[in-house]
């Protein structure tokens, strides 16, 4: 999706014994923002900010060893391996013509390789300028800023799109606040910029600046960072929407001290798992220490120090454990960690209480599984049918007031807490408003300059779009059956406007679809090979409904 940003002057960086400067640019194409204030905890936003470009950078996706150069040598001997195999017919003469041959070969590729030299130099030196100059070119996913009357908060993604990062400051973090305009822009968060944020130390006076004059930090006797933007993809915007809608589900709640976080990420480091299930399973006991296993080694941390308060025994399995290690930063200046699980495989957030800071890391649910492929949690959000002249006012409402719960605004316009609560999902789901799990608060934060085409975004592929109706407009039915080895057992019927389709999915442990049939007519082509069908994606997200209202396990 193309996105036009038009930022004012160069990125610089002012850095001297005494004081440094850091300064944001929003884009001058959006409605103005601006903040300008000297920090007051200066380590504390130092760890935070520094987390943030931790998520910023994060790619856990596999990797494929690079067999191109292998690939090429086999191609380029290839007549001689066949050569070689059938010298016995004729060996001195074969062994003469290979020598010939390599003899003409050896000079052909000395040709290419002095023709080719300029060339493969120049790139090479493009590359590493590249890298040594404008390392932030090779990450697509800007964060974004926004500036309410009680906090500054920023937003980003990882590279690969399964890790979500927010940091709220209240206005407690600044000793001094000279100016500020409330509103939502998109900055950068480049390498250079994140080398400057390692400068701040706590004796040295530090302003941290939001204007249109430039996105900068400048420090004395350092070169000039101009920060360049790149087009964002359709599935960062999907991702943002989808961890909207995420936000607003039930979860299981409870607190975690940071030495548990310490433990969890101790292990992690200390061990590699190198087969399945790579799970982090919280067993939940009401009135008892929360007990975590890492699995597949059957590690337990009895967390002592955190009583689970819910009012049911249950186990929740989570996936992409070692996201978690962002988190290790924060632990030193962390009171404690808020875990919000919405069930087995499906999303978690972890919410580092830094006093006047928070850190809301939001994981998928899990690595491969990103926020933008078939998640679609705005299918199990509440959505009301709101009119639209009720939406209308909300939006004005929460454009005057910046933030509230459903039920101040439904006071405040007089009107029902659902159609409200409508509305707000609604909006959260279009990107125009954002759930703030830290307060339970909704918070309006427009994505982008201009409405979100939303039913461009909501979906990845058609096959979700048709699920998504056969959600809305068809009976499904199912019955989960719970496997010796862990694995999930779904059969349903799926009724559709001229028959019911059979279904049955074989979840394993790791919540992958290790089988599944239907007497559809994609299946029956297709199989598995090109992704389940409608059918069975519907009954998928009915389960996982389920789970995240009624708590299934």
């Amino acid at each position: 999706m193309l996105f036009n940003y038009r930022f004012a002057g160069n990125s610089t960086v002012t850095s001297t014994i005494h004081k440094t400067g850091l300064s944001f640019a929003p884009d001058t194409l959006r409605e103005s923002a601006w903040f300008v204030g000297k920090l007051h905890k200066k380590l504390a936003f130092r760890e935070a900010i520094s987390a943030l470009h931790d998520v910023v950078i994060s790619d856990l996706r596999f990797k494929p060893k690079d067999k191109t150069a292998y690939k090429e040598w086999v191609a380029q001997n290839e007549s001689l391996f066949l050569a070689e195999f059938m010298a016995g017919y004729d060996a001195n003469a074969a062994n003469n013509r290979i020598e010939q041959l390599k003899t003409e070969l050896a000079d052909v590729r000395s040709k290419k390789d002095a023709l080719m030299a300029p060339f493969l130099k120049a790139r090479q030196r493009y590359f590493n300028y590249l890298y040594e100059k404008n390392k932030e070119a090779w990450i697509v996913l800007d964060p974004v800023i926004t500036i309410h009357p009680d906090e500054l908060f920023f937003e980003c993604f990882s590279q690969d799109e399964s890790t979500y990062g927010k940091l709220g400051c209240n206005y407690n973090v600044f000793k001094e606040i000279d100016d500020y305009k409330c509103g939502t822009t998109n900055v950068d968060y480049s390498s250079a910029l994140y080398e400057e944020f390692q400068k701040v130390r706590d004796y040295k006076e530090t302003e941290l600046k939001v204007d249109p004059s430039g996105f900068a930090v400048q420090t004395t006797q350092e070169e000039l960072y101009k920060e360049v933007k790149i087009d964002l993809p359709d599935s960062w915007v999907r991702g943002f929407l989808q961890v909207s809608s995420a936000m607003t589900l039930p979860t299981i709640q409870f607190d975690l001290h940071p030495m548990d976080i310490y433990n969890i990420c101790s292990l992690l480091r200390r061990f590699k798992e190198k087969r399945g299930p790579r799970s982090l399973r919280y067993v939940l006991e009401p009135g008892h220490p929360v007990k975590i296993i890492l699995e597949p080694w059957g590690k337990e941390i009895i967390c002592a120090r955190s009583i689970y308060p819910g009012p049911t025994k249950q186990e929740v399995r989570t996936w992409g454990r070692r996201r978690l290690l962002i988190l290790e930063r924060l632990i030193p200046v962390t009171k404690k960690f808020t875990v919000h699980l919405l069930g087995t495989g499906l999303p978690s957030f972890y919410i580092a209480d830094m006093g006047d800071m928070n850190f809301t890391l939001g994981l998928s649910g899990w690595t491969t599984n990103d926020w933008s492929h078939a998640g679609n949690f705005d299918l199990l959000a509440p959505r009301l049918e709101v009119d639209n002249a009720i939406k209308a006012q909300v939006f004005t409402a929460i454009q005057q007031d910046w933030f509230g719960t459903a039920r101040q605004f439904a006071q405040k316009l007089n009107l029902d807490t659902a159609q409200v609560s409508g509305a707000l999902s609604a909006y959260t789901q279009a990107g125009r408003v954002i759930y703030d799990l830290n307060r339970n608060v909704y918070r309006l934060r427009e994505l982008s300059r201009e409405p979100l085409p939303f039913d461009q975004l909501r979906f990845d592929n058609p096959r979700e779009e048709m699920a998504a109706a056969l959600m809305q407009s068809s009976e499904i039915k199912f019955t989960p059956s719970q496997q010796a080895d862990g694995s999930m057992q779904l059969t349903g019927t799926v009724k559709a406007s001229r028959k019911t389709y059979n279904t049955q999915l074989l979840i394993d442990a790791d919540e992958k679809i290790r089988s599944a049939g239907c007497d559809c007519s994609f299946y029956k082509e297709n199989k598995l090979y090109k992704g389940p069908c409608e059918h069975m994606l519907a009954l998928r997200q009915s389960f996982n409904k389920t789970r995240v209202t009624q708590g299934f396990r």
